[in-house]
C-alpha cells in the first residue's frame, strides 16, 4: 500500500509550524506546541486514531495560545488533505461516540471535499492548563476547512472540562481513522459524482 503521509510547514509573523502525519501509523507522537495541555489533546487524538503525528511550533505564546492552536489546526488539516491524495478506496465517512468518565462526546466526519463545521460544546472554566477552552472550537474549525472535511462535534453531557475536551479530541481521532480507512471493495472514490 502507498504510504499516506504528508509534511506541512507554515510560517507567519505569529507562528512557525511543521506538522507531519502518517495516516497508516500506530499512534506514535512527537509533540512540541509550547502548550502542554494541547500536546496532551493531540497525543490522545493521534494514539486513538492510530496516526503517527509530529508537531513542532514556535508561536507568540507571550500574547496567548490562540495563534498557535489555530495555525496548527490549519497545518494539520492541510497535511490530512495532502496525505489522503486522490482519496481512492477510502470509506469516506466515520463516526465515534466516545465516553470519558461522566462525559459522552460525538464526532462524525465526511471526507467528501466540502468543508462544513458544526460544534456544540460548553465549558465551565476559561482554560485547562495553558489552553483556553474556547480554542478547541477554533482548532477543529481550522482542521475541517483546511482538510475540506465535513466535521460535526458535540458533547452530549459531562461535567469536567478536561474530560469534555479529551473526549472530543479522542472521538475525532477515532472518527477520522474510520473515514480514512481503505476498503478493497471500493473502486475509485466512494461518490455518486465520481469525484471527491
Amino acid at each position: 500500500m502507498m504510504q499516506r503521509t504528508a509534511t506541512v510547514t507554515r510560517t507567519t509573523r505569529e507562528t512557525d509550524i511543521t506538522v507531519t502525519i502518517a495516516l497508516d501509523g500506530t499512534g506514535k507522537t512527537d509533540l512540541h506546541t509550547g502548550v502542554g495541555f494541547f500536546d496532551h489533546m493531540l497525543d490522545g487524538m493521534a494514539r486513538h486514531g492510530l496516526f503517527d503525528l509530529s508537531v513542532t511550533c514556535k508561536g507568540d505564546l507571550e500574547v496567548d495560545c490562540h495563534h498557535t492552536i489555530e495555525d496548527i489546526g490549519i497545518a494539520l488539516g492541510t497535511a490530512i488533505r495532502q496525505a489522503l491524495g486522490d482519496k481512492a478506496g477510502i470509506t469516506r465517512f466515520g463516526s465515534c461516540l466516545l465516553p470519558m468518565d461522566e462525559t459522552l462526546a460525538l464526532c462524525a466526519v465526511d471526507l467528501g471535499g466540502r468543508p462544513y463545521f458544526v460544534y456544540d460544546a460548553a465549558f465551565t472554566a476559561d482554560r485547562c492548563g495553558e489552553m483556553d477552552t474556547q480554542m478547541a472550537r477554533e482548532f477543529f474549525y481550522a482542521v475541517s476547512y483546511a482538510a475540506m472535511m465535513n466535521l460535526h462535534l458535540k458533547v452530549l453531557y459531562g461535567e469536567n472540562d478536561h474530560h469534555k475536551l479529551e473526549a472530543l479530541f479522542k472521538a475525532f481521532g477515532r472518527a477520522l481513522d474510520a473515514a480514512t480507512r481503505i476498503d478493497s471493495r471500493i473502486e475509485g472514490v466512494l461518490s455518486t459524482k465520481g469525484s471527491l
